[in-house]
């Protein structure tokens, strides 16, 4: 790979995010994130009722990429829900509050159409339905994930004292255990980067979005988390919806990086296609 090249896609990408509004357009998606990001909760701990996990151990996990005073509003909000003897209300969040999360990816799939320069073509209900269908993709995803990293060191303790197997197993094990919750966020981007847009793609197309996208919002919510716990305070600025605040900023960060994603594979395919012109 050339420094020309590099540097041809550098100036293309920075022309696609230009052009595209890309901080613009990831503004309108943390919209409807925040939007979107309680009822998904509901949604979640619905769903984590019917499992061995408890919200505990879901806000154990979420605590490690978000700042301290945006866990603390979900925190908080957790334990209203958990605390309500309204059934009937968490009942409805199945259905109900699914309709409203689904608003979040289906902005997504409206910004990585924007980023392939298509126009959304399908069917309303089609569109809508692939809004719900990554929704509850992602709610399994989120629990498998849990569900791994909780109770994976007991089952790695009972695989090794059981069938007698060596510490390299139990090592390896700990690699596994936190690798398949990254392979499957690798997995979620790649399939919101392979069927969201209104175009024909193929997965070796999509795979390198999804890794920048993967590693990018691991950086970033991880960087982020320890700015706002180290550095700032935003409390002091905007009171008691500081916390809301910073959990609207984290949400814009993520439209951000997962946009990016979708805008690295369409700057790439842009900048090869010059470059087989110029060969030829």
């Amino acid at each position: 790979m050339s420094f020309d090249y590099i540097k041809n896609f550098s100036y293309n990408l920075y022309t696609q995010f230009q052009r595209h509004e890309v901080p613009a357009l990831g503004a309108q998606i943390s919209y409807y994130l925040i939007l979107s990001f309680f009822p998904f909760l509901i949604f979640l701990i619905v769903m984590i009722g019917y499992t061995p996990l408890t919200h505990e151990h879901t806000l154990q996990e979420l605590a490690i990429v978000l700042p301290d005073e945006a866990f603390d509003v979900i925190q908080e909000i957790v334990a209203e829900i958990t605390n309500s003897n309204n059934a009937t209300l968490l009942s409805f969040s199945m259905l109900g509050t699914l309709w409203t999360a689904s608003r979040g990816t289906s902005a997504l799939i409206k910004g990585m159409n924007k980023a392939y320069n298509v126009k959304e073509s399908r069917p309303f209900w089609k569109g809508k339905g692939l809004g719900i269908i990554f929704t509850i993709c992602l709610a399994f995803i989120i629990l498998f994930s849990l569900a791994l990293l909780v109770f994976g060191e007991l089952l790695g303790a009972i695989l090794v004292h059981s069938l007698g197997l060596t510490r390299l197993f139990e090592f390896i094990w700990e690699i596994f255990r936190y690798g398949i919750p990254l392979f499957t966020l690798f997995t979620t981007f790649a399939l919101l980067y392979r069927f969201g847009p209104n175009c024909q793609l193929k997965f070796k197309n999509v795979y390198l979005g999804a890794i920048f996208a993967t590693l990018g919002w691991i950086v970033i919510s991880l960087g982020f988390a320890y700015y706002i716990n180290n550095f700032t305070n935003y409390t002091k600025v905007y009171g008691s919806i500081g916390g809301v605040m910073i959990l609207l900023i984290w949400l814009y960060l993520s439209s951000l990086i997962a946009l990016l994603g979708a805008e690295i594979k369409s700057t790439l395919k842009y900048s090869s296609n010059n470059r087989s012109k110029h060969t030829t």
